[in-house]
């Protein structure tokens, strides 16, 4: 165990994220802050168990906890559904990728999205099975996540059934891309296939892992996935640890151990370090989805910003950009090197990573050009400014169940959750008992 003030205070902080930056009319997370902008209804999902969290750990009290879940529940519960392109939040029970943080109207024309819908369901059904009391707004928050969870028709956001769509348009209708494993989109399955109203057909995973691509990298055998929050997202929700589905069953392996193993390869590809970035070895590691520096070449490396930066075999994303979010919410996976990867994190790069909630999103130590979207420092390179919902909330939740399991336990007595599981032929371990 690393020792308890460490994860204790990057935990805290993260929570303080969620906590503080909500809007306190709609209750909406912000995708990024201190930058303004509109909502991710993924992070609110993500905030949604980091609440819990928080009132487990005594950051709020349950009944501070409960009262943040229930209004951001009614909240989204009341946001107007409908085809039009305009001032609508949501349609067929699915939420838009991007909602107005006052409003929480549809943002600009971004697409319906399924996935990202899915982190909300996941966080209301975290909160479903957490608030268990006999307490009547404890009861109306499990009331509110069950319809809010039951609105998702499933089966209409799959139109080349078995396999479920990536989003839809109200200009163009269904976004011509369907999810294919493996990557993130593991969670999309089961929700759809735990659905109590509208369940999407139990081909669609079989049709799922039929894309899977099992490789070697760095000595290590496992389904590939270039950035690791494909690897983490599912798995801040299902305890997959003992339980496998036909297709790990084959390969003698489980997802967790999967995970494991595409941890291990990332932290490998760093200290072999083939493009010499700086920094970058035992401690310094992690590549996923993140801010960058700038879209740019300098002495002829090519920078992004925002993107997927990822190492897997075949797939190289790398620009020297590191995202605390990708070795910290690996913590579950692998303790030890995750946990020297925070320290060193904290201890080399102080306040100009670390600061009030946390890690900030992403750092390039090589980069020395003009960005901005942060500040960058003579010694030590470019420096985000802003926190990210979606990479903040995997910090907290993976931080969690290292240390107590609590968001696996607690899925763990969700019906849906075990429904969705048992139709993807999941079996074994604690889903048997």
């Amino acid at each position: 165990m690393a020792p308890r003030s460490t994860l204790d205070d990057l935990e805290r902080r993260t929570f303080r994220w969620f906590w503080d930056t909500a809007d306190p009319h709609t209750f909406l997370i912000p995708d990024r802050w201190p930058t303004k902008s509109f909502s991710s209804i993924a992070a609110v999902g993500f905030g949604l168990a980091a609440y819990c969290i928080g009132a487990e750990r005594g950051y709020v009290s349950r009944e501070q906890a409960r009262d943040r879940v229930l209004s951001t529940l009614q909240s989204l519960l009341a946001l107007p559904e409908g085809p039009q392109p305009g001032g609508a939040s949501a349609y067929h029970g699915f939420f838009y990728h991007f909602l107005d943080m006052q409003s929480g109207a549809r943002y600009k024309d971004v697409e319906l999205s399924t996935i990202d819908s899915t982190w909300l369901f996941a966080g209301a059904l975290v909160c479903q099975s957490y608030f268990d009391r006999d307490d009547p707004r404890e009861a109306a928050i499990r009331d509110a996540a069950e319809r809010l969870y039951a609105r998702a028709e499933w089966d209409w956001a799959s139109p080349r059934a078995p396999l479920i769509s990536m989003g839809w348009y109200p200009e163009k209708g269904f976004h011509t891309y369907d999810w294919r494993g493996y990557d993130e989109g593991m969670m999309v399955y089961i929700l759809a296939l735990g659905s109590p109203s509208h369940p999407a057909d139990p081909a669609g995973w079989n049709a799922w892992t039929s894309t899977y691509r099992w490789d070697t990298f760095y000595g290590q055998q496992f389904i590939q996935f270039a950035p690791l929050f494909g690897h983490q997202y599912t798995q801040m929700f299902i305890d997959f640890r003992g339980i496998q589905d036909a297709y790990t069953r084959e390969r003698g392996i489980d997802y967790f151990e999967n995970s494991r193993r595409a941890t291990i390869t990332q932290r490998a590809y760093a200290m072999e370090n083939p493009n010499h970035w700086n920094d970058y070895g035992a401690n310094i590691w992690g590549l996923t989805a993140c801010d960058g520096p700038a879209d740019t070449t300098i002495d002829g490396r090519t920078y992004h910003t925002y993107t997927a930066r990822g190492a897997a075999a075949g797939d190289i994303r790398d620009d020297g950009t590191i995202a605390p979010t990708a070795a910290a919410s690996s913590i579950a996976f692998t303790p030890e090197i995750s946990v020297a990867a925070i320290e060193e994190m904290q201890r080399r790069y102080g306040s100009l990573l670390y600061r009030q909630y946390g890690f900030a999103d992403a750092f390039n130590p090589t980069f020395r050009g003009t960005s901005q979207f942060g500040t960058v420092d003579p010694d030590h390179g470019w420096f985000d400014v802003d926190y990210l919902g979606i990479d903040q909330g995997p910090i907290i939740v993976m931080i969690e169940n290292y240390r107590s399991g609590l968001i696996w336990n607690v899925m763990k007595k969700n019906p849906h959750v075990m429904q969705g599981l048992r139709r993807a032929g999941f079996t074994g371990g604690w889903l048997d008992q």
